[in-house]
């Protein structure tokens, strides 16, 4: 007789402070049987929610600082414990469908028939925003909200950068803290107004949250060139004016990196492992 499928929860755990998670997230960590987590996953929630019997397994993304989880990788964790019966949670930081590779995994799930749902999260921009006392949407100042990512060049046309820079939408750039320079550099070539506000959020909502605004025209002697802990955030437009009246968390003293990056071989390890055991499982 063959086993039950098991099921897949995709989870946003909001960004950065444990407590902004959902309470439908916490049910469903409690219930987990397998907890597949990002590294940019607080380790207090994983502490503190997740069920003492469940197994988990980071697969967590560096992009360019160290070892990243291949999403090959993250898909046959996914249809091998499913293929077992097991209950998975795949927890994501901030929001599922917000710049994650959810696609992969909803396309993997419905290829292989096996049951999920899927749980928001509280997304980086919006805790953010929040945390800086930026209000996206302030009334006179924009009545539209772009998020973007430029993290590599050919991500974003001439001619939508013509649109950006005219535009008095407030943009969010995910992904975007080691191409900054380059952001600017086009906002400022298609023609936006110098005197247009820029905040860079590092690590939001954590205990070493730091925000940074300048002008357009200022960044230059400012910010340009500078290193930023991961993640960082990246907001433009007459929102970011309204940060200096309405900030309610100071800066933090601390520099270092609340989402530390794991060490390599620990990552690969556990996948590796997991890999071997569920295989040789399917084998008997």
């Amino acid at each position: 007789m063959k086993n039950k499928i098991g099921k897949v929860i995709l989870v946003g755990a909001g960004c950065g402070d444990p407590e902004l998670i959902t309470v439908k997230a916490v049910r469903w960590l409690q219930e987990a049987e397998v907890v597949l987590t990002d590294r940019l996953v607080s380790k207090d929630i994983l502490r503190d929610y997740v069920s003492k019997n469940a197994e988990i397994i980071y697969v967590g993304k560096q992009c360019r600082r160290g070892f990243s989880t291949p999403q090959k990788s993250i898909n046959e964790l996914i249809v091998q414990f499913a293929n077992e019966g097991k209950l998975i949670v795949r927890l994501k930081g901030g929001d599922v469908s917000l710049f994650s590779n959810v696609l992969d995994e909803l396309e993997t799930v419905v290829e292989n028939n096996i049951p999920y749902e899927i749980v928001p999260g509280v997304s980086a921009a919006m805790g953010a925003a929040a945390y800086a006392g930026i209000p996206l949407t302030a009334r006179g100042y924009s009545t539209a909200v772009r998020l973007l990512t430029f993290y590599k060049n050919d991500v974003v046309t001439e001619a939508y950068w013509r649109e950006l820079a005219n535009t008095d939408d407030t943009l969010v750039f995910y992904m975007s803290s080691e191409t900054l320079d380059g952001v600017v550099e086009n906002l400022l070539k298609h023609g936006i107004t110098g005197d247009k506000l820029l905040a860079v959020i590092e690590q939001a909502t954590t205990p070493m949250q730091q925000v940074h605004t300048t002008s357009l025209i200022g960044y230059e002697n400012i910010l340009k060139g500078k290193a930023f802990a991961s993640p960082t955030l990246v907001m433009i437009g007459k929102v970011v004016a309204l940060q200096e009246r309405f900030a309610w968390v100071e800066n933090a003293k601390e520099t270092e990196e609340y989402f530390k990056p794991a060490e390599d071989l620990q990552f690969e390890q556990l996948i590796n492992d997991s890999l071997h055991t569920n295989n040789k499982n399917q084998q008997h």
